[in-house]
């Protein structure tokens, strides 16, 4: 399709409450949307990349210039035919994954609506609806978390991830886990810890987790090599996946049992099936992160967890979750079975509520030919 004008529009949305990371708090989300305009039909993205630089060096201000400068002005005019090719034109850029990842989730949202299908049905996803857990930040005390979980629960959630960090580590899990003894319970970490203090973590062993999520540096696999004989439970890499190539040689090394596939992190859904079927092939399951995505990244993760090797609920909450107001019309909420139905309409299966992207904008531009 040729492409006939892209616009970026960068957005921050005030989330339903404080969210705390290893690496910090936000009550915030940056992130840019990208609109793509071709022969008739609009595609949108989203590039989840952040304000700051804590969870990776991508934030959304050096994606606004990777946008700007590099990855856009090559595709102006152009006849981007399919995933493959787009990845080829912005070979040329090296990492900024999440940039690549947000221009890609529009052309595939074009892709669908020119074909009358279902991003689902584009990227061959068998499951109409997806199971999800919820991603708790953390707290101000153990009892506050376990206050807080008590309270997804009840809304439905059947799984829930807790945030951990030295010294907000084994306490806070032991009493989740004594409050919910049936409760399908994982960790992440976010890299708060090294191979040396790491050892911190064995009693998780007992706790009857999941996963333990990306204890080590986010840069690290080898590392990970070392830990995960150490564990019973699997641990999952994260922020060390940037591309199919990394998922391999984790694999390799055995550095993990679990991977956790983001699309916006690893250059785009066709990068994240490129390793759910590679982790298929190995029988490792995969599970599809969140990074605090609108509507739109929310709408592009259900498809893609619909693939069929997704064997762990997602990090792809209901709205309500994160945001009072969205900026899509189509909101989604939990069913009784903690799943999210997965849209069927054609493309993403959204539409933009253009008076609340105005309203939470910040800056936009447009480019043509």
């Amino acid at each position: 399709m040729k492409l006939e004008q892209i616009t970026i529009h960068y957005v921050r949305m005030p989330l339903q409450s404080p969210f705390a990371t290893s690496f910090g708090s936000i009550d915030t989300r940056d992130c840019i949307l990208i609109e793509i305009k071709a022969e008739g039909l609009t595609g949108w993205g989203e590039c989840a990349a952040d304000y700051d630089p804590g969870y990776s060096y991508e934030t959304s201000g050096t994606s606004w210039l990777i946008l700007k400068e590099f990855i856009l002005p090559p595709l102006l005019g152009q006849d981007v035919s399919d995933a493959a090719d787009f990845q080829r034109r912005v070979a040329h850029v090296k990492g900024h994954q999440m940039a690549k990842a947000g221009v890609e989730m529009a052309l595939w949202d074009l892709w669908a609506r020119a074909q009358g299908k279902s991003l689902r049905q584009l990227l061959g996803g068998e499951h109409p609806r997806v199971d999800v857990g919820v991603s708790v930040g953390i707290q101000p005390s153990s009892s506050a978390l376990v206050a807080t979980v008590e309270g997804y629960l009840a809304q439905g959630y059947r799984r829930v991830k807790i945030k951990i960090k030295p010294g907000r580590d084994i306490a806070d899990t032991q009493a989740v886990r004594r409050a919910f003894p049936d409760l399908r319970l994982q960790v992440d970490a976010n890299s708060a810890y090294t191979l040396e203090t790491a050892d911190a973590l064995l009693p998780l062993d007992d706790l009857n987790l999941l996963l333990i999520e990306q204890p080590l540096a986010e840069d690290d696999i080898w590392d990970h090599s070392r830990l995960q004989p150490k564990f019973r439970t699997p641990l999952c890499l994260d922020e060390s996946i940037t591309k199919p190539s990394h998922a391999r040689q984790a694999l390799e090394m055995e550095a993990c049992r679990v991977v956790n596939i983001k699309p916006g992190r690893v250059g785009g859904l066709s990068q994240g099936v490129l390793i759910h079927n590679l982790c298929a092939e190995q029988d490792i399951p995969v599970w599809c992160g969140g990074m605090l995505e609108t509507g739109v990244g929310r709408a592009s993760n259900l498809a893609i967890a619909s693939l069929p090797n997704f064997k762990l609920p997602g990090d792809i909450s209901a709205t309500e979750r994160y945001y009072s107001e969205d900026i899509t019309n189509e909101i989604f909420t939990l069913n009784s079975d903690s799943t999210i139905t997965v849209p069927e309409t054609p493309g993403l299966g959204v539409t933009i509520n253009l008076k609340a992207l105005t309203r939470y904008r910040m800056q936009v531009e447009s480019f043509a030919p």
